[in-house]
């Protein structure tokens, strides 16, 4: 059993608090939502009424936290995590954020006597539940093995990618190609509709075919062939529009930032920027579908 604080009850934090629970672990949960609290207790935390109540006594902080400014205060502001935290302890901070953010945060982390890692996760809110998240990891290597047995229980594929800020890199890079793949399998989708061949035909030859990939397999945007994917329930998220522009614009800003050249990258920011503008940020990000065929 380990002592953890967990900090950020939200879509994605919730089950992972839940599961290190459910793991056995003394878990120590904090959000701004009393509900989200209320829940993670009802799973088998321990209620935190501050930040520093959460942190203060604990081996491991994880942290699900919205934007890099939210991470920067809840560790570094003058009641957060560093000012109560005992030396020494391990933070695992799995928030998407920007990579120089990452960066940032885990010098802090070492001027103060602690060790931090980023953490990243892919999987959406079902693999948060289920414990099958995969966790991307910048840091050191000490670090990293520390941190594997906590993220074991929380993911099914954990990988160490390398200095810190790296798991930011991998994560964004990632998301920068499924934003740009489940574009692509809209439209070819939408094409073959239109052109007289039904959803499921198209599958069946194109998921054995070149044409193959997650976003068609795991997550098809055309309604039947895959019946988990959301768009079997009206574009309800898994991964909102919100979160893949978030995602997109973090994946653009850190090419500027080193002059790398991603066109598919900016055109699929500028795509899913107009449904988020249009009011449909809350759909999932495979519901690029609906666009296509003028239903938004």
């Amino acid at each position: 059993m380990t002592k953890i604080a967990f900090i950020g009850l939200g879509n994605m934090g919730s089950g992972m608090c839940a599961n290190l629970a459910k793991a056995g672990h003394d878990v120590h949960a904090f959000d701004l939502n009393a509900d989200a609290v209320e829940t993670a207790v009802a799973a088998g935390a321990n209620a935190a009424a501050t930040v520093g109540e959460a942190v203060s006594d604990v081996d491991v902080v994880v942290s699900m936290l919205p934007a890099g400014k939210h991470v920067h205060q809840v560790y570094f502001g003058d009641d957060g995590v560093t000012a109560h935290a005992k030396s020494g302890t391990l933070f695992l901070d799995c928030s998407t954020i920007a990579v120089e953010e990452a960066r940032d945060a885990a010098a802090k982390a070492a001027q103060a006597g602690f060790s931090y890692m980023d953490a990243p996760v892919s999987g959406g809110v079902a693999a948060a539940e289920a414990g099958s998240l995969t966790f991307m990891v910048g840091g050191g290597k000490d670090g990293f093995e520390k941190a594997k047995p906590i993220l074991d229980v929380m993911g099914k594929n954990v990988f160490h990618a390398g200095d810190p800020g790296n798991g930011q890199v991998a994560k964004i890079a990632n998301n920068m190609l499924l934003g740009i793949s489940m574009i692509g399998t809209c439209e070819a989708f939408n094409l073959a509709e239109k052109l007289g061949l039904d959803a499921q035909t198209f599958y069946d030859i194109s998921s054995t075919a070149s044409g193959q990939c997650w976003s068609m397999t795991s997550y098809c945007p055309a309604p039947g062939p895959v019946p988990a994917a959301p768009s079997n329930r009206d574009y309800q998220p898994g991964f909102a529009v919100a979160m893949m522009l978030k995602d997109l614009r973090l994946a653009m800003g850190a090419g500027d930032d080193v002059g790398a050249d991603t066109p598919l990258g900016n055109h699929a920011q500028q795509i899913y920027a107009k449904l988020d503008e249009d009011g449909f940020g809350d759909i999932d990000f495979s519901g690029v579908m609906r666009r296509l065929k003028g239903e938004l």
